[in-house]
């Protein structure tokens, strides 16, 4: 085995352990200091940090799917937030529909539905009283969607800026949809005010801890289901593509068919990650499916660093954990601090807080083999003449 296999081999071992150790801190550790030691223990993990940090693992499935496209093909989608909103608005229409007479006005009607004198539920809301129906909308609609909007896009050869824009303005327009009450999506106001899930009570902790549980797995299950594609030929062309992606084509290759599907993989974790994130925090509304946080996904990306899985992960994770701190303590810094990191980030550290370590450790490994630390010591004695 050669050097370069042998090192291949190291790194891929060094994934592998990785994986399964954060794996474990975050499927077993985490809720086992959520349940085991004493509220007053400094072990303890309160119900609202694991809340929290279900939310932002549900955030990183939706990076890996656009780092994917993104960071791996080159294609910048500024509107994965409509598909994030697919995924969510289709459990929470179900979870809406689970209040049941429960709701302020006591009617088997959504509240909002009352208010604008709304007499039979709309044709398109009933499948949604099925959760596994549900459930499966959350990812096939998004899909779906993706598919139509990329073979259009894609066949008709949109790409580079062009591809970014018209991506923006059907975030536009989805924002816009979403929040007119004609649309018997709940307007402005969105969906909330959730008892249910598959008959379990939201407000109870245990819920919220196994639905934590469900979006540690399904983080991992994306991750893997990514890892998969990039090492495969298939993801060798994505790359390919990123590089140029005229030489592809002259190769025989069909560049729209594999940005095709690497859009329609990317919605569907977009729509999954929907789903994980609107039983956890409660609500769901236009504004979180418009171009603003389709453009704030994008920045989790690039600061953790695209190209890269671990730094889709990481990305997602550490710029809302930031945002959740800073909100609470300076909540008119946080536009700022944004922007100011997203700046920092094309013009210092392109390659995001992964690729900034990667160099670093190279410039150490270097430093040490200049300085003759890594080679071994020669002896002061004579060699035999």
């Amino acid at each position: 085995m050669s050097e370069e296999q042998n090192g291949d081999h190291t790194t891929q071992r060094g994934e592998g352990l990785s994986f399964w150790l954060v794996g474990f801190v975050l499927l077993i550790v985490l809720p086992l200091l959520n349940v085991l030691p004493g509220t007053d223990s400094p072990l303890h993990v309160s119900d609202f940090t694991l809340n929290l940090f279900g939310k932002f693992l549900a955030f990183a499935i939706l990076a890996l799917g656009l780092d994917l496209i993104w960071g791996y093909t080159g294609i910048l989608s500024l509107g994965h937030g409509v598909f994030f909103g697919l995924g969510a608005y289709a459990i929470g229409m179900h979870m809406m529909l689970s209040i049941g007479t429960e709701s302020v006005y006591g009617s088997a009607l959504p509240d909002f539905m009352v208010w604008n004198q709304v007499k039979e539920l709309p044709l398109f809301w009933r499948p949604f009283s099925s959760a596994w129906l549900s459930v499966a909308a959350a990812i096939l609609v998004p899909t779906i969607f993706a598919a139509i909007f990329g073979f259009l896009a894609f066949r008709s050869r949109i790409k580079g800026v062009y591809f970014s824009i018209i991506t923006q303005a059907l975030a536009l327009s989805a924002w816009l949809v979403f929040n007119r009450n004609e649309t018997n999506l709940g307007g402005t106001n969105g969906l909330t005010d959730f008892k249910t899930l598959f008959g379990f009570r939201l407000s109870e902790p245990g819920t919220q801890r196994a639905l934590y549980v469900v979006t540690v797995f399904f983080l991992g299950a994306a991750y893997l289901l990514c890892r998969r594609i990039i090492k495969s030929r298939t993801g060798k062309v994505l790359v390919a593509i990123r590089d140029s992606e005229q030489r592809v084509l002259f190769s025989g290759y069909s560049p729209a068919n594999y940005k095709l599907f690497v859009f329609v993989v990317s919605a569907a974790l977009a729509g999954l990650a929907g789903a994980l994130y609107v039983p956890q925090v409660g609500i769901i509304t236009p504004a979180q499916i418009g171009v603003l946080p389709s453009i704030e996904m994008v920045i989790w990306v690039a600061v953790g660093g695209r190209g890269t899985l671990v730094g889709a992960v990481l990305g997602a994770v550490g710029v809302n954990l930031g945002r959740s701190i800073l909100t609470n303590h300076f909540p008119e810094l946080w536009p700022f601090f944004l922007g100011g990191l997203f700046i920092a980030v094309v013009l210092f550290f392109p390659d995001g807080c992964v690729g900034l370590l990667r160099k670093l450790g190279g410039s150490w490994s270097s430093r040490r083999a200049g300085n003759g630390l890594d080679k071994p010591l020669a002896t002061s004695e004579p060699g035999p003449r």
